[in-house]
């Protein structure tokens, strides 16, 4: 659950606003009587259904990145600390980066790297010339 709250919580926060929005519009004078129900019976599946289908898309990519780590894969993190030449870091376990309660950490970087803002890496490679 703490882990739902901390990727979810900007998301909960936008979720409950549109539904203070929606019971306001639908409480003025000028909306048909039941709108108040219909506009919440709509709205509130769908930011349930949003916000659980980013939860499950984000927690997935976590576990694939942390896995792809484990085995001494590549990760690439992005660096918001660096916005203009390199803005993504590459993260290797031979190069001392460690994994602790999804966070990337090395004595050699300044900052840590939250798992949930990390791909694994993928090779690209030209198909044979014919």
């Amino acid at each position: 659950m703490e882990l739902f709250i901390k990727l979810e919580a900007g998301y909960l926060g936008i979720g409950l606003f549109t539904l203070l929005i929606t019971l306001f519009v639908t409480t003025r004078p000028f909306m048909s009587k039941g709108s108040v129900v219909k506009g919440l019976i709509f709205v509130a599946p769908a930011i349930a259904m949003f916000i659980g289908m980013h939860f499950y898309v984000t927690s997935s990519r976590m576990v694939e990145v942390e896995t792809a780590f484990e085995k001494g894969d590549k990760v690439i993190c992005e660096s918001r600390a660096i916005r203009k030449v390199a803005q993504s870091v590459t993260i290797e376990k031979s190069n001392e980066w460690t994994l602790k309660d999804h966070n990337f950490s090395s004595p050699n970087y300044n900052r840590e790297f939250f798992s949930a803002r990390c791909i694994k890496f993928v090779p690209l490679s030209n198909p044979p010339k014919k």
